[in-house]
Formats: C-alpha cells, sequence, structure tokens
C-alpha cells in the first residue's frame, strides 16, 4: 500500500540506528514490492563525501536509516539487486552512483520519477515542482545544504529527509498511467536502464584541472605557474582538513594570489579576497608556494584535458557529425515536447560520431541506442549519417578548423518531423 499524499497528520519517521532495527526494516523490505529511496551526503563538508543518510518508504512508513550508526548497511544489498522489486528514485543518477561507490550496491528495476516526468514533458521535473503540483504540497528544501554529517540530527533534518520519499510511491503511479497512455514508457525504461548500468569512479585529483578555472587564460606564463601550485597546495590542504577544496580557498582568491605573486604576508593581506583569518591561518604556506613556484619554469602552454562531455576523442570529421546529430536531436526533442537528453544521451551521440553506421544493422550495434530508439529514429538517423558521408566525399565539408564547417545547401536547417 502506497502512502496517501493528503494525509495528517504523518506520523514521525522511525530511526535506524542499530543492526537489530535494521533487520526488521529489511523483513518489511522483503514483503514489499515497492520501495521509494533518497539519499543525503556531505558533499557541503567534506573533501570526500560519504553517504550521511538512506530514506526509505515502503507501504505507508518512513525510515530513515543512518549508515554512520553502528549497523551493516551492505545488507540492503540485496534488496536493491531484486529484479522483482520496483526501486523509486527522483533525480537518482547522483544517488545510485554514491551507493555503489560507498557499498558497491547493484540496482535492478529502478524507476526514476524525474525521468518520467520529464518524458511527460513537464517544465519543471524537481520534486518540489511536481509535488506541489500533482498532491499540492508545498516541500521544504531549506536542508539542501545541511551538514548531514552531524548527529544527533536536528528535527528540521528529520522532516526535510523523510519528504524526499514520502510522495514517491503514488508520484510513480500517476506517472506511469500518464505514460502508458502516451505510449513513453518505454522512454523511461530506456534511460533507467542507463541508470541501473552506471559504473561509480573513484574521485581522483588531477594538478592540470586547474586551466578550468575561469580567468587562467588571462595570465602571463609565470602566473599559470603559480596558480598551479597553488591549486595543488588547496587540494592537499582540504584533504588534509576533510573539507570541499572552495572551504580551503575559493577560486577567485587563487586567480586573484596567481596575479599578484605576493611574497610576503603583508602583500598577501592585500590580495582580494584573502580575510585575515585566512592570512592567520595559511598565510606562510602560501607564501612559500608563491616562493617556490617562482623557481619553476613558468608555463607557457597550457596543458590540455579530455572534454567533459566526452568530445575529446572525436577528430575533425567526427566533431562535424556530433554537431550534427545534436541539430536533429534538438529538432526531434522539440517535436517530441521533452528533453533532448531523452531522444538520444550524450554517451549515445558520441558512439554515433565515432561508429558512423551505415545501415541499420550497424545502428543496432551503437553503444548505447535502445530499441525504441531505433525503431522510432533509425530512419531519420542513418539520413543524417548518410548526408554527412555524401557532404564528406564530395568535398562540402571544411574541415581545417576545430570543427567542420559545411557551405549551406537546401538541406540546412531541417523542420520537425510529422508524428503519424
Amino acid at each position: 500500500m502506497s502512502p496517501t499524499p493528503n494525509e495528517e497528520p504523518l506520523p514521525p519517521p522511525t530511526l535506524i540506528e542499530d543492526d537489530a532495527r535494521f533487520g526488521e526494516l529489511l523483513e518489511l523490505l522483503a514483503e514489499s514490492g515497492e520501495i521509494a529511496i533518497d539519499t543525503e551526503a556531505d558533499s557541503f563538508y567534506s573533501y570526500q563525501e560519504r553517504v550521511c543518510l538512506i530514506q526509505i518508504t515502503a507501504g505507508a512508513e518512513d525510515f530513515l536509516v543512518d549508515p554512520l550508526a553502528d549497523l551493516d548497511v551492505s545488507r540492503l544489498g540485496p534488496i536493491l539487486a531484486d529484479p522483482t522489486k520496483t526501486k523509486v528514485f527522483h533525480d537518482g543518477e547522483y544517488d545510485v552512483l554514491i551507493l555503489k561507490r560507498d557499498y558497491g550496491f547493484e540496482f535492478a528495476r529502478l524507476f526514476d520519477t524525474r525521468v518520467a516526468a520529464a518524458a511527460l514533458g513537464l517544465e519543471l521535473p524537481g520534486l518540489a515542482s511536481v509535488v506541489q503540483e500533482r498532491f499540492g504540497v508545498e516541500l521544504d528544501k531549506s536542508q539542501q545544504r545541511s551538514d548531514w554529517s552531524k548527529r544527533p540530527l536536528t528535527e528540521l533534518q528529520i522532516a526535510y529527509a523523510r519528504e524526499d520519499t514520502r510522495y514517491l510511491l503514488p508520484l510513480m503511479h500517476q506517472l506511469s498511467r500518464e505514460l502508458e497512455e502516451r505510449g513513453r514508457m518505454k522512454i523511461v525504461a530506456g534511460e533507467c536502464r542507463r541508470l541501473e548500468a552506471l559504473e561509480a569512479v573513484a574521485r581522483t585529483f588531477d594538478p592540470d584541472e586547474f586551466i578550468r578555472l575561469k580567468g587562467v587564460r588571462t595570465l602571463d606564463p609565470r602566473q599559470r605557474r603559480i596558480l598551479r601550485e597553488l591549486f595543488v597546495w588547496r587540494d592537499g590542504e582540504a584533504k588534509r582538513r576533510n573539507v570541499p577544496p572552495f572551504k580551503v580557498l575559493g577560486n577567485h582568491a587563487l586567480l586573484a594570489a596567481a596575479r599578484s605573486r605576493p611574497r610576503s604576508l603583508q602583500a598577501l593581506e592585500r590580495v582580494e579576497g584573502f580575510s585575515p583569518k585566512i592570512v592567520r591561518r595559511a598565510g606562510r604556506a602560501l607564501v612559500d608556494v608563491v616562493r617556490r613556484a617562482e623557481q619553476l619554469d613558468p608555463i607557457r602552454e597550457l596543458p590540455r584535458l579530455p572534454a567533459r562531455d566526452g568530445t575529446s576523442e572525436l577528430d575533425e570529421a567526427s566533431v562535424e557529425l556530433h554537431e550534427r546529430l545534436k541539430s536533429w536531436r534538438k529538432v526531434r526533442a522539440k517535436a517530441e515536447g521533452i528533453d533532448s537528453s531523452l531522444i538520444l544521451n550524450r554517451h549515445t551521440l558520441i558512439a554515433l560520431a565515432l561508429e558512423k553506421p551505415a545501415d541499420l544493422e550497424g545502428l543496432a550495434a551503437a553503444e548505447g541506442l535502445v530499441a525504441w530508439q531505433l525503431e522510432l529514429f533509425g530512419s531519420e538517423l542513418l539520413g543524417v549519417l548518410r548526408t554527412f558521408r555524401e557532404d564528406l566525399e564530395q568535398g562540402r565539408l571544411d574541415l581545417s578548423g576545430r570543427r567542420g564547417r559545411r557551405r549551406a545547401s537546401s538541406r540546412d536547417n531541417p523542420q520537425p518531423p510529422s508524428r503519424p
């Protein structure tokens, strides 16, 4: 039985802090066919965030599982991997990744209500907006950046956390009916299978990531070297103190110090973004970093990093094809009235740009392309690929720059396809 959105007053959630109570919860979940799940982490307060709370709703009851208490959270694994039970998340990608990373969990039969809302064309698919629209309930979002690693949890935290799963089961049922009526359940199913298959990657620090800071390209070679060394120092200090790097020193302050090149505490005090507290805490170390950086070779050419969107592996021709596929996807998404990422996700776009399949068989083998996409969009995608090959073979592309440039033709500016 799902919780009724209009229940008043809500019974208090059950806080699970020991293995005995956790065992009782697992027994309940073993009998439940539908389970709503969410997590809270301490990413704003720790160098490496961790799961600090797992919210679960099953039947008409809400539970808050405390992973920081004395219990074996790994016992939840078989429930999450059970293909006979529906696990309901809202915008669950982060939750899935952090649960996989921290506990090695696997997921089966996942349903994401945010994906479902987006597949139905809702302009505001966030949980607060959807719950307000569907159930007339205003969720309190004041604890979004709360420190979930502190104990005991406050009453506000408890109230906030339980609401993240309280409405997911009835919401899933509502959205599922509408998805079936509109023939869009296959869209959600494809995306949810992608979420299940996500692989958690441990966070690693790359010193060359300093080039992603806004303003780095305005620095001279000597300032770039100082910025890189300050960037490395900040990460080490953040790790030592177990805080996020931004709590050690903000990006703006890093850039300001690199420009000013302070060689004394007095000079550092005059740099924008350096409060007396920062100077007292880390001033000498920062000045030493600047002095050491002055002895190193200037960075005359910025290092190249892989693009975050995965396009680094594309050559000039593939970049051009990738852009054409994105343009097609945008038009198609507008015609369908849904987000572009639900037409084809970015990983599939890159796979198509790399593999350049020439027929339906090759298209079906493309990484990430699922059956419903092949059925609905196969002929259109092959058309985009065929036009690209013809333009390439007949010399209608100028690939001398970073991106291919095509001479204008009547095939530009595609129109939204008609629906049967």
